[in-house]
């Protein structure tokens, strides 16, 4: 396994937000990596890009949501984002759908849900 970009949640610290703190952070790496597509910065994209799988996937693998329907929503949500910006629109989920969907979660999470 290679070293996390995020080296504070190398103690498993993630595992101990709840869904919204962790889609919440992981939407705010989706908007980072959005905003640089869409100006056509492809580094500061991959770079975003490549932490906010790093930080969906560290949710994936929370303990927390291995028995729990959540899962499957959460591997759905990561072919949906990569397919956003590399898959050609397969699936046909807009940036702005995703958006909205990661906004819910930043907005549960600052109220403390």
């Amino acid at each position: 396994m290679k070293p996390l970009i995020h080296k504070g949640l190398e103690d498993g610290r993630w595992f101990t937000f709840s869904v919204s703190e962790q889609l919440g952070n992981v939407g705010s790496e989706f908007e980072r990596a959005a905003r640089a597509f869409e100006r056509g910065d492809h580094d500061r994209f991959e770079k975003a890009f490549e932490r906010m799988l790093e930080l969906l996937d560290l949710t994936v693998e929370d303990p927390k949501w291995r028995t729990h329907h959540r899962l499957r929503e959460l591997l759905r949500l990561r072919e949906e984002v990569c397919d956003v910006f590399h898959g050609n629109a397969i699936i046909g989920t807009s940036v702005e759908t995703l958006k909205k969907y990661f906004l819910y979660f930043g907005i549960a999470a600052r109220a403390g849900r």
